[in-house]
């Protein structure tokens, strides 16, 4: 039980994909083929 519930909680803490990081990974992949 103990473990489950460590495991949901470090989900909430670190959503799989902000917007931000959804953003700055695009900005990447714009830059890269940019080049």
């Amino acid at each position: 039980m103990a473990k489950s519930q460590d495991a949901k909680k470090d989900v909430k803490k670190k959503p799989a994909k902000t917007p931000k990081e959804k953003q700055a990974a695009k900005l990447e992949k714009k830059k890269k083929s940019y080049d």
